[in-house]
This record gives structure tokens, C-alpha cells and sequence, in this order.
């Protein structure tokens, strides 16, 4: 049986709908400097680890939100307003971000 989240929603009911992690690079471009979808995050909840990439990102709300693809818990939060962008990763337990060079 999936786990029920605090909405009432079960981890089996989150996965239909959605695109890949790589919804987040656009977004997510106007606050970070490199690609974050290439950057390795661990949720919060389950500890699975992966590229953002390969967050399931719904983007039939206001902004997108992204769960884990393995529990499917909330991981990261984002929506613009006109004159700001508001993030809100607290589903992430870490973040390693990969720097280009030697």
C-alpha cells in the first residue's frame, strides 16, 4: 500500500501527469548560475538520491512542484511573480551541485 500524505493523496496517485526534472532547468536558470537539473539531490523523506532531472515535476498548479520519484513526496516548490522567484526546497535533505573545470 502506498503511503498517504498529509493532502490525502497516496504516492501512487502523484504519479500520473507529470514531466521530468528538466522542467525545473528554465525556472530555475533565473536563480542559479549552472544547470541545477544536473546537480544530485537526496529527499528529504525517503533518502533516495538522483539528479534533479529525475523529479517528477507537475506543472498544473501555480508554478511547478517536484516530487521524489521514488516516494513521491514534495521535494522542491517554485513559482515567479512578476518581480521575484520563490523556492522552496525543503523536501531536500542536500544538494551537490556539479562544477565544471579540472
Amino acid at each position: 500500500m502506498a503511503p498517504i500524505e498529509a493532502s490525502g493523496t497516496s504516492a501512487d496517485d502523484v504519479h500520473a501527469g507529470y514531466v521530468d526534472g528538466n522542467a525545473l532547468a528554465g525556472p530555475l536558470s533565473e536563480v542559479f548560475a549552472v544547470d541545477v537539473t544536473a546537480a544530485t539531490s537526496q529527499c528529504a523523506t525517503c533518502g533516495c538520491t538522483g539528479p534533479l532531472a529525475r523529479l517528477h515535476v507537475y506543472r498544473h498548479v501555480p508554478g511547478l512542484v517536484a516530487r521524489c520519484q521514488q516516494c513521491g513526496n514534495v521535494m522542491v516548490r517554485t513559482t515567479r511573480t512578476r518581480d521575484s522567484v520563490w523556492l522552496d526546497m525543503s523536501g531536500v535533505a542536500s544538494l551537490a551541485i556539479p562544477l565544471g573545470g579540472t
